[in-house]
């Protein structure tokens, strides 16, 4: 993913999505959430230990080819959806929020509004690859769950 030629930022978001809908086929409610969180903080571990020798390596802070913390700040942010009780199905409807998850993270991510450019500014090596994308799929989960909210959804009514 980090190698795509154009936007790997979103190539490995795109991928989150993908292990977010098979997370989501796999497990439901409190298990599937479980296993999110569990999967969330594995990979930011990791990302924090690659991140950290490749930017020992290379002296390039937040080099492009890392695509993990895209893939753990875009779990984070769809979150709200295992909450909310979202299942993969065929309507078009029931895709909507995924997608609204998916545009909120890259906003953020790109975008990096206050908590998101500190982090980008602040904390340096591999911790720093990680913590500002985590910020950003923290404020996409936060604008997603409100969202939800307010369209009644969140806490386990069916999703449109």
């Amino acid at each position: 993913m980090g190698l795509a030629p154009v936007a790997p930022g979103t190539a490995g978001a795109a991928l989150a999505v993908a292990i977010f809908v098979l997370l989501s086929l796999l497990a439901s409610g409190g298990a599937a959430l479980a296993a999110l969180a569990a999967l969330a903080a594995a990979l930011f571990g990791a990302g924090v230990w690659a991140g950290g020798r490749l930017v020992a390596a290379s002296g390039v802070e937040d080099d492009p080819r890392i695509v993990l913390d895209e893939v753990v700040g875009q779990l984070v942010a769809l979150a709200p959806l295992l909450v909310a009780g979202w299942t993969p199905r065929a309507a078009l409807s029931a895709w909507l929020p995924v997608v609204t998850g998916f545009v909120a993270f890259r906003v953020f991510d790109v975008w990096k509004p206050g908590p998101v450019r500190m982090a980008d500014e602040r904390i340096p090596g591999g911790l720093g690859v990680m913590v500002d994308d985590l910020a950003a799929g923290v404020l996409a989960a936060l604008a997603l769950g409100a969202g939800l909210a307010l369209a009644g959804t969140l806490g386990g009514a069916e999703a449109a």
